[in-house]
C-alpha cells in the first residue's frame, strides 16, 4: 500500500512538475529560484495529503490552489522584497530572468511581460496568472485566492489596466503585430 502511494506521488510529481513550474515562474516574475521553492513546497504539501486524494476531486488544479497559496504566504513574508543579483544593474530595471516553456520566441517580449508582472502587487499577479495563464473560471480563481467571485472580477480588471498602463496600453506594439 505504502509503496503504491509513493509511486502514484511519483507519477503525479513528474507529470505536473513542469507546469507547476512554469506557473510558478509568472507568479514570481521570472525569479526561478523561487519559482523551484515554490513547487518544491507544493509538491511537499501535496506528498502530505496524498493519502487522502482520493476526496479531492482534482489533484492538479489542486495543486495550483496550493501553489497560489504558497506564493502569496511567501509574499507577506518581510524579507520577499529582498532579490539577490550578481551585479547592480545600470537602469532601474529588474534583473532579468526566463520562463521555460513560455511559448514567447521573443525573449525581449517575455522579459518585459515579466518585468511588468513583477510591478504588480503579488495577489494582481495572482489573479493574471489563474485567470489569464491557467485559464481558470472566475469561481476556481476564487477559491484558489480564497477570496469572492466579485473581488477576483475587480481585482483582475483592475490588474489588466495596470498592466495595459505599464505596457503603453497595447501590447501589440511589443509582440510586432
Amino acid at each position: 500500500m505504502r509503496q503504491g502511494r509513493r509511486d502514484g506521488f511519483r507519477e503525479f510529481a513528474e507529470g505536473r512538475s513542469g507546469h507547476l513550474y512554469r506557473s510558478a515562474c509568472l507568479l514570481a516574475s521570472g525569479d526561478t529560484h523561487l519559482a523551484e521553492d515554490l513547487v518544491q513546497e507544493t509538491l511537499g504539501r501535496m506528498y502530505l495529503l496524498w493519502g487522502r486524494v482520493s476526496r479531492i476531486d482534482n489533484p492538479a488544479a489542486y495543486a495550483q490552489t496550493v501553489l497560489v497559496r504558497a506564493f502569496l504566504t511567501h509574499q507577506r513574508r518581510r524579507s520577499a522584497g529582498e532579490r539577490p543579483v550578481g551585479e547592480f544593474p545600470e537602469s532601474g530595471a529588474a534583473a532579468d530572468g526566463s520562463v521555460s516553456g513560455s511559448g514567447s520566441a521573443d525573449p525581449a517580449l517575455r522579459l518585459t511581460l515579466l518585468e511588468a508582472l513583477g510591478r504588480l502587487a503579488p495577489k494582481d499577479r495572482a489573479v493574471l496568472v489563474l485567470r489569464y495563464w491557467e485559464d481558470r473560471s472566475i469561481e476556481e480563481t476564487a477559491d484558489a485566492m480564497n477570496s469572492s467571485s466579485a473581488a477576483v472580477r475587480t481585482r483582475s480588471s483592475r490588474a489588466l489596466a495596470r498592466l495595459r498602463e505599464q505596457l503603453g496600453g497595447n501590447i501589440g506594439e511589443f509582440a510586432g503585430l
